[in-house]
């Protein structure tokens, strides 16, 4: 399935999960992670009960990955696809002191990108997570 191209340009690869693509969106002022599931279909709730499961063992994945790595003060998750109509899945560890705060972290003025270092140390810090935390098998 090709990512759309939105996506591609606003974020990094990370990793390949059973059912999705895992990336990192390109602004290191918030720990910002999307799920790109490999369907069709645009709509979570339209997929079959056991796709939507598996996704969900993947976004508890990240979740607890993004809690474990950076202590979030608040998780969100949410597919919104108002722009993007392609299913990406938003896991955001929010904190109290993050420049978008309280407001939604779309659509805000200013950011920062990330280094490749910084790009190549996440992507090692979740493939080693991944390793010692994999609850689909």
């Amino acid at each position: 399935m090709k990512l759309d191209e939105r996506l591609q340009a606003d974020s990094k690869h990370i990793y390949e999960l059973e059912e999705s693509t895992l990336l990192l969106m390109n602004n290191s002022l918030v720990d910002w992670f999307m799920l790109i599931p490999r369907c069709d279909e645009i709509e979570f709730t339209k997929l079959p009960f056991e796709l939507q499961t598996a996704i969900l063992k993947e976004i508890n994945l990240v979740a607890q990955f993004i809690q474990d790595q950076f202590s979030p003060d608040k998780l969100n998750i949410a597919t919104l696809g108002n722009v993007v109509s392609q299913m990406h899945i938003h896991v955001i560890g929010r904190k109290f002191n993050d420049p978008y705060w309280p407001a939604p972290v779309w659509g805000q003025a200013g950011s920062r990108i990330y280094t490749d270092d910084q790009v190549a140390e996440i992507k090692q810090a979740f493939e080693h997570f991944f390793a010692t935390n994999n609850t689909q098998a």
